[in-house]
């Protein structure tokens, strides 16, 4: 808990913390006076928290958070985006396949481990091909 109070107090100074303090909408002293964690009076809200992390783009606490929780915070990585008839087909091809790796599991009325983990493999380059597809319908 102390490293991910430290976290919060950290991204709050090291972040211009009369500039962050305004975008948040809080005075610049109550900040300043939340964020520590020597001050046993007051304690950042989540909602605070949330706005630190929004207007900084600071993620140590969240780190220090999962971390505490024997977790890491990995960032996601946004697929590129493709034009839309390839990312289309791209997402219609992977369904297909997944279709066929259901179908071929099936035809013996037991799905083997073997199978389960074909389809799951299928399920998951759906997924990525729909977030490709997504991108490119954002910066259509």
């Amino acid at each position: 808990m102390e490293d991910f109070l430290r976290a919060c107090q950290g991204a709050v100074l090291d972040n211009e913390a009369k500039t962050l303090a305004a975008k948040m909408g809080v005075a610049h002293v109550s900040l300043l006076q939340r964020a520590n964690p020597d001050n046993d009076a007051h304690h950042l809200t989540v909602e605070q928290l949330f706005g630190v992390l929004l207007h900084t783009g600071d993620m140590r606490p969240l780190k220090a958070l999962a971390g505490d929780f024997g977790f890491d915070l990995i960032p996601k990585t946004p697929p590129a985006p493709q034009g839309l008839a390839l990312a289309l087909a791209s997402a219609g091809k992977e369904v297909a396949e997944l279709t066929l790796a259901v179908h071929a599991a099936l035809e013996d009325r037991h799905v083997s481990t073997f199978e389960k983990t074909l389809m799951r493999e299928e399920i998951n380059h759906v997924r990525a091909s729909l977030d490709v597809m997504d991108a490119s319908v954002k910066v259509a």
